[in-house]
């Protein structure tokens, strides 16, 4: 833990100044911070722990994706269709990602093809107006 930290867990010129206003603000804040003092390292320490399991338990979760709290149904027809079905949607999901990734690359093709005709459009136009030595405003230039 930071020990130049401003607000920490420890008897403070800062945190007893926080509490007494506490107090005098309203008396839940005041014993709020009094407990921050006193069991705060404890609440930090509880924290740390309990974010750990819940990591621990989302990192099983995910790695037993498919399976449940039991793999087999004890019907071995069921579990081979069961199975067959998961490989088939599996199969799926791969060709729908394929398939989305061709559109994505089509429509980013697409899009640049149409950049570049309008840029082409903006050189062509811009070539066929000369600028001229004169100081003649360009059609449409109102002054203002």
């Amino acid at each position: 833990m930071n020990q130049s930290a401003l607000l920490r867990p420890d008897w403070t010129p800062a945190t007893v100044a926080l509490m007494v206003l506490g107090f005098v603000v309203f008396w839940p804040l005041g014993l709020a911070m009094l407990a921050y003092i006193m069991f705060g390292e404890k609440f930090q320490n509880f924290k740390r722990e309990a974010n750990r399991k819940a990591d621990d338990a989302y990192a099983w979760c995910r790695s037993n994706r498919y399976a449940g709290p039991v793999n087999s149904t004890g019907n071995v027809a069921f579990d081979d269709w069961r199975k067959a079905e998961l490989d088939r949607l599996d199969e799926e999901r791969r060709r729908l990602d394929e398939m989305r990734a061709d559109f994505d690359t089509y429509v980013r093709e697409l899009r640049r093809a149409k950049d570049q005709d309008e840029f082409d459009r903006f050189m062509r136009d811009r070539q066929q107006v000369k600028p001229s030595s004169d100081t003649t405003p360009p059609a449409g230039y109102s002054g203002n």
